[in-house]
């Protein structure tokens, strides 16, 4: 009983800690104008995804019973990866049933011990822990510097392998990565190109296919290994990620990714959406040209550069980000705080999301509250 006690008291302190550091989190629901969410198409409520979702659910049931490889396996998973492979213009893809997984299982599996993983240092935390996973030596390069990723790769030793990881379009900064001089550099070294697709697939690329299809201007040829890890959860509006890239790295990935073999497939029905989404992203363009245009609003009224649909604001203290979003939810935006360890200490800020649900109108209203909230 005492230990228990102990182990209560060590875990209570902790909590305190987190609040008076002003970092304790709390889950709430979504209220309001929506300027927070990853919904970036408007995808997750349209009525095309919701009827194929429920025609699914009644056709396969609510869920999968067991692993892909056991019971758990569906055509409908295999028809949706052919899709999507066929959407990024790669040999095969492989659906995992949350980006998260999907980033633990491509960097535990092919880096191994005596290979060299080069990260970018603000790359997203599945990517961190899936690197700390693998056996392979972790060299943190800065944000999008290819000069310098150039210099520490000629200074690294060793035969192994090289990895260079990457997000395509950064969840937080809303910057893009220098993907063609990244592959240029996997052709120099041999080096294999991992990239995180999260936040770019869905929106760019001519087909809404992301930045980093082999097809994409300034790929060809394609670098060696490159493997996408694109999350189907935020553009595609529905769940899981799809790990796209060539046959042989795809079906070695099937055979030893831990988070693939031993996680219970994902109920069927989300198949159906995934290939509802999938029909619309491709089909209506204008969907995606508008939000680029909502977004380019976004950044002109605030007067800030850059062009992605996801937009920082940083106030620096936590606690004056936690009350210029408290001010803007009390004018009826969703807007959150993001706080380290997300991001550096003294770096605290709003992330503004944009979304294809909004306009000119309502953001001019945001802007002015964001303004008098701040000042």
């Amino acid at each position: 009983m005492r230990a228990v006690d102990e182990f209560e008291r060590r875990v209570r302190a902790e909590l305190e800690k987190l609040g008076r550091a002003g970092l304790r989190r709390s889950l709430r629901a979504p209220s309001g104008i929506d300027l927070s969410s990853n919904d970036y198409l408007g995808l997750a409520a349209h009525p095309m995804l919701k009827q194929r979702m429920a025609a699914a659910v009644c056709e396969y049931g609510c869920g999968s019973t067991g692993s892909r490889l056991l019971r758990g396996e569906r055509e409908c998973f295999s028809q949706v990866e052919r899709r999507f492979a066929d959407f990024k213009g790669t040999e095969r893809a492989l659906y995992f049933s949350s980006g998260y997984l999907a980033n633990l299982a491509v960097l535990a599996v092919f880096p191994e011990s005596g290979d060299v993983i080069f990260s970018d240092e603000r790359n997203h935390a599945s990517l961190i822990d899936g690197a700390r996973l693998s056996r392979a030596r972790r060299v943190i390069f800065p944000h999008n510097d290819a000069a310098a990723l150039a210099r520490l790769m000629s200074e690294a030793t060793g035969a192994g392998q090289r990895f260079i990881v990457v997000e395509s379009l950064f969840s937080v900064d809303g910057d893009f990565a220098p993907l063609t001089e990244y592959a240029a550099l996997c052709r120099e070294t041999g080096a294999a190109l991992i990239v995180d697709e999260a936040h770019a697939v869905g929106i760019y690329g001519e087909r809404g296919q992301g930045l980093a299809a082999p097809e994409m201007a300034g790929h060809r040829p394609a670098p060696l290994g490159l493997i996408s890890i694109n999350t189907a959860g935020k553009a595609l509006g529905v769940a899981g990620a799809f790990v796209a890239g060539p046959e042989w790295a795809i079906e070695f990935l099937a055979q030893r990714a831990r988070t693939f073999i031993f996680s219970t497939a994902p109920p069927p029905a989300v198949a159906a959406a995934l290939d509802a989404s999938l029909e619309l992203i491709e089909g209506e363009p204008k969907r995606r040209g508008r939000l680029l245009e909502l977004a380019s609003y976004v950044r002109r009224r605030l007067g800030v550069g850059g062009s992605s649909q996801i937009i920082p604001v940083v106030l620096g203290s936590n606690e004056r980000a936690m009350a210029v979003a408290e001010a803007l939810q009390r004018e009826g935006f969703d807007v959150r705080a993001i706080r380290p360890p997300t991001v550096p200490e003294g770096t605290a800020r709003l992330r503004i999301s944009v979304n294809v649900n909004l306009s000119e109108t309502v953001i001019d209203r945001f802007v002015d509250a964001l303004c008098a909230a701040s000042s």
